[in-house]
């Protein structure tokens, strides 16, 4: 049972620090950005503070004034790098404007429930909405969005929304370079993972890996196609489909780094050598990238810096009121190849 407003104004940070199993100066860290902690420690940190409705001090007083921005935040997967980075830029972009961070969390990945999610926020005070994807598709142009006269942003969305700010890159592009590659270094079978199909950005993904084997006459094999939903589970499976084919391909290209991590596991028990039997690419240049062997050559994409860009965007739409009546911004960053040793 969720804490009520009378009892949330007794939460301190010792009782996070408790909750979370760490100390009030981590809790500190985290809340205000001022010192790295390790991605497990901060999303221990995260969950207390949103189970136990944690209002710091300097936020507290921030809330008698109307014009305070407090922006909220939907996520699932306390564990997921993406949410780390994501938190990380806007963490820091809050901190420097005097700004407070509101989460929700929602595991079901229904439009519903993600409508949900954003009405439950905007209920608990939170007057500007940061998504990442499948929320913000999901809720884009419904009517129940319409009605709650506050500004959103989302970040990592495969194309311009209508009724929010986004920033991200150019997925369809970035993996045309990935695939353009995998073909200059002579590989010809290029299988391709597939990510959830409720995001946007795994259609624009496969969109690129199809125009870069266009341009070299090479036609796409739909037995080299395998689906997966982003976790490093579906890639495990996805490489065992891809490799254990009659003619297995020479280089397979994971939409994330996730799923290209679980494809190299499924190579490793093969005994395949990677890249001399099967290279293998993936797609954001998460922090698994470099922790497991080979390092993954991958596209990276800077979350933590389309937060903060996101963020910044909010705190000025909600701090001038004029500005919500504007059309929607869209911003494509720069992504760029990282070469590494699995291709």
């Amino acid at each position: 049972m969720r804490s009520s407003r009378r009892s949330r104004q007794s939460v301190t940070i010792q009782s996070v620090a408790d909750a979370a199993g760490v100390s009030p100066m981590t809790v500190s860290h985290v809340i205000n950005s001022t010192k790295a902690v390790r991605d497990t420690t901060r999303a221990a940190v995260m969950k207390a503070v949103e189970e136990l409705g944690y209002v710091p001090n300097a936020a507290a007083r921030s809330l008698a004034s109307a014009r305070s921005t407090r922006i909220g935040i939907v996520y699932r997967n306390a564990h997921n790098a993406f949410l780390s980075a994501m938190l990380v830029g806007a963490l820091n972009a809050a901190a420097r404007a005097g700004v407070q961070i509101i989460l929700r969390q929602c595991d079901d990945l229904s439009a519903a429930a993600a409508q949900e999610a954003v009405s439950a926020l905007v209920r608990s005070g939170a007057n500007a909405i940061l998504l990442a994807p499948p929320y913000s598709e999901m809720i884009s142009g419904t009517s129940a969005m319409a009605g709650l006269d506050a500004p959103m942003a989302a970040i990592a969305c495969g194309r311009a929304l209508v009724d929010m700010d986004t920033v991200g890159v150019d997925e369809k592009a970035a993996a045309m370079a990935m695939t353009r590659h995998l073909l200059d270094r002579g590989y010809r079978r290029i299988g391709f993972v597939m990510g959830a199909s409720i995001h946007s950005g795994s259609k624009m993904r496969f969109e690129g890996y199809g125009a870069a084997l266009a341009e070299n006459g090479l036609a796409i094999d739909p037995t080299l196609i395998a689906m997966g939903d982003f976790s490093f589970e579906s890639g495990l499976a996805a490489g065992a489909t891809l490799l254990d084919l009659p003619e297995p391909p020479d280089a397979i290209f994971a939409s994330n780094d996730d799923m290209a991590a679980g494809v190299i596991l499924s190579a490793h028990r093969r005994g395949l050598r990677i890249p001399q039997d099967v290279a293998v690419a993936g797609f954001d240049d998460a922090p698994i990238a470099v922790k497991i062997w080979p390092p993954l050559t991958t596209v990276r994409q800077d979350i933590d810096l389309m937060a903060t860009r996101a963020t910044d965007w909010l705190i000025a739409r909600h701090r001038d009121n004029g500005q919500l009546g504007e059309a929607p911004m869209a911003e494509w960053l720069p992504h760029r190849i990282v070469l590494r040793e699995s291709a």
